[in-house]
């Protein structure tokens, strides 16, 4: 049997010579002007622009305010002026006012009295849709779902979790960034800076960014099937399951139990067995909940919902097997796994909360249910072979490494797809972005899932991956993707669902605040390790010593503790906010709407 399988595998698979590397090194004499350098340098300049237009809005509606606080003294100081007055004067102003309010345009001043037509032929379409939503999402929301107590704790549950891992897992993290400046701030092995890494990650990761995606997930899942959710005890396990993956997992890894140092995966086996399970729990109640709908069609959330926890548990497994963990089968294990969890838990789930929370945040359906379709199964089919782009001139097949950087740049479709989906359903709705604390918290969200993806794609290339890899430009594009991406998204989608849920808003300053600081603390940490980072592998290139290559980040990584203290205190600042969402007092009254509480009862 075995001969008979060899000899057909020579038949149609005949063996040749397999080589790591069959080209020379890129010439870097003119770098910035290849391709990915200009066009990350075009991204940088979009994400500015997008700033500068959020800026622009809040700015318009400052002076707004001020000239409304002018005409309001303007009329006091009349009011003033009027008493001092005689009588035949007022007389006089009143009679002429009068009959200005009484005059009515006939209609015809513009065209006399023939009827109108076009004889040029200029009017090209006639509409009475200006295609503007009808109800935008305001600072103060007045609407109230009358979501199930048993779902509105679930949610409670999950998101206030994910909060307190985002501020433990980020007060980690400031504490790592701060190392590179004061190396010397501790001795004690379980706060070096290997231990402390990895705790960041995967907290940040299992923690934050999973517990809140599940949290909103069930409310999405409840909501587009229009019944209830299959089993609130298996969430509740699932909920302990994976918290208990990141307090164990945490614990050992600053004790220096370790999976062997493969990124995203430091959590020993049995640790990452109870987040598996926790998984497996949430995609059978989710899948359930879906099956056990009371309406025919599964809306797109649920597809990307349910995509995600499948990949993310076939993911889980293929990255613990021991089979493929020896020599450079890790490194491609590795590659694979390392950019499935971003890409195919992560980034896909957070794309189906999209679909919900956007268009129900504007009041209006999602601008084209064939372009989210078309996103969905070019990212199943792009995504899952392009983490070898992360091992570019390694030992590994040349031949393996074209293969991820041809799907990385396939890429292009899905984002395109989605992020034309998103920007069309917002159309008619910029104006609000002054008046609203979700949108903008959404548009920037989208923006860097543009950019960061896109950029992501250009750095997969040969010449600008020779440049950054091993560089603290990695450290940039990855934040730009989980947190300008899933986090701001993450923010976003909270920020609309929990006032509706438990008729409590948060302060629109503290909601300021938080968005602002948080958004120019990336933008100070991202342009600083992207600078740096670039120096720092044109140095490697021509042949200077690491140590020169320290020095020269110094300064960099100086910008990096700014940023990361802005983004950091932002996340208390969230906190606080999160905490008002969820505050114990006497429910004002509302408008509600019946929402799912009848298939609930």
């Amino acid at each position: 049997m075995k001969r008979t399988i060899l000899s057909t595998l020579v038949l149609f698979f005949p063996f040749r010579e397999t080589f790591a590397q069959t080209v020379p090194n890129p010439e870097i004499n003119q770098w910035w002007s290849s391709p990915g350098i200009i066009g990350t340098a075009l991204l940088i300049a979009v994400v500015s622009f997008v700033a500068i237009l959020i800026i622009g809005s809040r700015l318009s509606a400052f002076i707004q305010g001020l000239q409304n606080h002018s005409e309001k003294r303007e009329k006091e100081e009349l009011k003033s002026q009027l008493v001092n007055w005689e009588e035949e004067d007022l007389d006089w102003v009143l009679e002429k006012r009068k009959a200005a309010k009484k005059y009515r345009l006939t209609g015809t001043e513009l065209s006399g009295r023939e009827i109108s037509g076009d004889q040029r032929g200029l009017i090209a379409k006639v509409t009475q849709d200006p295609e503007n939503p009808l109800v935008d999402e305001k600072k103060q929301e007045t609407l109230r779902l009358e979501t199930p107590e048993p779902l509105r704790n679930l949610m409670v549950w999950y998101l206030g979790a994910a909060v307190f891992w985002l501020v433990f897992g980020t007060l980690v993290g400031q504490y790592v960034g701060m190392k590179f400046i004061w190396p010397e701030m501790d001795q004690s092995s379980w706060l070096s800076f290997g231990r402390l890494r990895p705790v960041h990650t995967n907290t940040v990761f299992w923690g934050w960014a999973s517990m809140a995606m599940v949290g909103l997930g069930y409310f999405v899942m409840s909501r587009t099937s229009n019944t209830r959710i299959y089993s609130y005890s298996l969430a509740k396990t699932a909920w302990y399951l994976m918290n208990l993956t990141v307090v164990l997992g945490n614990l050992l890894l600053m004790n220096g139990v370790n999976n062997g140092g493969g990124e995203y995966r430091e959590y020993i086996w049995p640790v990452a067995l109870l987040f598996a399970a926790g998984l497996i729990l949430t995609f059978y109640n989710f899948y359930k909940t879906v099956a056990n709908r009371k309406i025919s069609e599964i809306y797109i959330s649920n597809w990307y919902l349910l995509g995600g926890l499948i990949w993310t548990i076939t993911l889980v497994v293929l990255g613990y097997i021991p089979t493929f963990q020896d020599g450079l089968g890790e490194t491609v294990i590795q590659g694979y796994y390392m950019h499935q969890g971003v890409g195919m838990w992560f980034m896909t789930f957070t794309l189906g909360l999209i679909y919900y929370y956007l268009p129900t945040s504007l009041n209006k359906p999602i601008y084209s249910y064939s372009l989210g379709v078309l996103a969905f199964w070019t990212q199943m089919l792009f995504y899952t072979l392009i983490g070898t782009h992360h091992f570019v001139f390694s030992p590994l097949p040349w031949w393996l490494q074209t293969v991820a950087i041809v799907f990385s740049a396939g890429m292009f479709i899905p984002v395109l797809s989605g992020t034309t989906n998103f920007l069309m359903t917002m159309k008619g709705s910029w104006s609000a972005i002054s008046k609203s604390y979700v949108l903008p918290f959404f548009l920037v969200g989208i923006v860097f899932y543009f950019v960061g993806s896109t950029q992501g794609s250009l750095q997969a290339f040969r010449l600008t991956n020779f440049i950054w890899h091993f560089t603290d430009f990695n450290v940039a594009h990855s934040h730009m993707t989980m947190y300008g991406i899933i986090t701001f998204i993450l923010w976003a989608c909270i920020y609309a669902i929990m006032p509706k849920v438990t008729g409590k808003e948060p302060s629109g300053l503290g909601v300021g605040i938080h968005f602002w600081l948080a958004f120019v603390g990336l933008f100070a940490y991202m342009i600083s390790l992207m600078a740096g980072g670039t120096f720092r592998g044109l140095s490697w290139i021509e042949g200077e010593s690491f140590i020169n290559s320290v020095i020269l980040m110094q300064p960099y990584w100086v910008w990096r503790a700014i940023g990361g203290s802005l983004m950091f205190v932002s996340h208390l600042v969230f906190g606080y906010n999160f905490l008002q969402m969820n505050r114990c007092e006497k429910i004002t009254k509302s408008h509600t709407s019946p929402a799912i509480s009848s298939v609930h009862a």
